[in-house]
């Protein structure tokens, strides 16, 4: 009862009557296009964000999100999905990533090695996600994880797409995984491989063995991409270019035709095919 009343009382503070034992409840607020309407949303968000589960710490979370703007003219302008492959290669570094991969694979093979036994993914995959994601952890993000994904899920343009993700961070935040603060990309990934927060809740593997998940960890990231990939229909063994059992797998990774045919080049140079 008393985090029952703990949680009652961050639900009201964002402004919304809220009733945890049944009752009338509000409808949610509408999603906008501007930064005008987000604190009323927000309000309407934690009573459903509290309805599945969010707790006190990630009430608060969202009580302090504030609208990304940076993150809003990032959605707006993905140029580089709309590159011809050769280009979208050039202008992501895919020679610098593949060279420094195969440095990665051969110094850490025994690391490589054992995911792939466990996860089934071969290391050129895994070390071509990473270096495309964030560079090999050289940058991870300069932008507050729970105001991005929350900023994208009151947003219109894909409000449903970004909704779980909203709930997964708050989420993450109850569990101590992230903070309110915790830095990632303007569409709110975090860490090495730039899980979105749903998948982060759902994928997140203690790859360390410390007890807990944190994908800003190189361990506990390989790992739970590679458990993402596996999960998502990953076959050991079968192929992973484009025409292949696996590239369908990738596909799951990033939706855009273009990321999915550089990370299997990539990784079929870094795997020395």
């Amino acid at each position: 009862m008393l985090k029952t009343a703990m949680i009652r009382r961050v639900v009201q503070g964002l402004g919304l009557g809220f009733c945890l034992m049944g009752g009338s409840t509000a409808l949610a607020a509408p999603c906008g296009n501007t930064g005008q309407g987000f604190e009323s949303w927000k309000a309407a968000f934690a009573r459903e964000a509290a309805a599945e589960g969010v707790g006190q710490r990630g009430l608060e979370a969202l009580q302090g999100a504030r609208y990304a703007t940076r993150t809003i003219a990032a959605d707006r302008n993905q140029k580089s999905f709309r590159y011809s492959l050769d280009k979208f290669m050039q202008v992501r570094g895919a020679d610098t990533i593949v060279a420094q991969g195969r440095k990665r694979r051969a110094r850490d093979a025994a690391f490589y090695d054992a995911l792939e036994r466990q996860y089934g993914v071969p290391s050129g995959v895994l070390i071509a996600i990473h270096g495309m994601e964030t560079g090999f952890g050289g940058f991870m993000g300069d932008t507050s994880v729970v105001s991005a994904i929350v900023t994208l899920t009151y947003d219109c343009r894909r409000s449903d797409f970004f909704r779980p993700h909203a709930i997964g961070a708050l989420k993450l935040v109850d569990r101590g995984s992230i903070t309110g603060q915790t830095k990632g990309a303007r569409h709110g990934e975090l860490g090495h491989t730039q899980f979105l927060p749903g998948n982060a809740l759902a994928f997140g593997v203690d790859g360390n063995g410390d007890r807990r998940v944190d994908l800003y960890n190189l361990t506990d990231a390989m790992a739970s991409t590679a458990y993402f990939l596996r999960q998502k229909g990953w076959r050991p063994g079968a192929g992973y270019r484009q025409g292949e059992p696996n590239f369908a797998v990738i596909e799951q990774w990033n939706a855009a035709t273009v990321y999915q045919q550089a990370i299997a080049l990539m990784a079929a140079r870094i795997d020395g095919g």
